[in-house]
């Protein structure tokens, strides 16, 4: 018989470098879910991220006991990266704070399609091209 999901929860922290601190900690211990446990499981399977900040969904069971999943860096963090800006402008619309090539944006699409409510890798791409956009960050041809 298959355990029953009591709570998910969505969190982001840093790959590899995870610790009970606030957001993660209160979020588990409210739950009764042994924190120290899901933050050294957490860094080991995100060991390679290496601080990049990776959302992942934690099932919470009945029986306290816990399984997740590590979802893809966010876009804006893969763009930033990209672009090597600090962050996003304040008004991306007259303020433009970095540039992508299409090749990059390609690649981060690459990266997120799983993730993505996409078809194919070029809708993807128009996907990730869109958060460029509202981040203040070109992307060019």
């Amino acid at each position: 018989m298959a355990k029953e999901v009591v709570v998910q929860i969505k969190l982001q922290a840093p790959g590899g470098q995870a610790t009970p601190a606030p957001p993660i900690g209160p979020a588990l211990g409210q739950h009764g879910v042994n924190i120290g446990q899901f933050v050294s499981q957490f860094n080991e399977r995100t060991r390679d991220l290496n601080g990049t900040t990776v959302p992942v969904v934690i099932s919470v069971y009945g029986d306290k006991s816990f399984s997740f999943e590590v979802k893809s860096p966010p876009a804006a963090v893969l763009l930033k990266e990209a672009a090597e800006v600090a962050k996003g402008s304040g008004v991306p619309n007259k303020e433009k704070v970095g540039k992508v090539t299409q090749e990059q944006v390609r690649k981060i699409a690459e990266t997120k399609f799983n993730d993505l409510n996409a078809y194919d890798l070029d809708q993807a791409a128009k996907i990730i091209c869109g958060t460029a956009r509202s981040m203040g960050i070109e992307v060019e041809d």
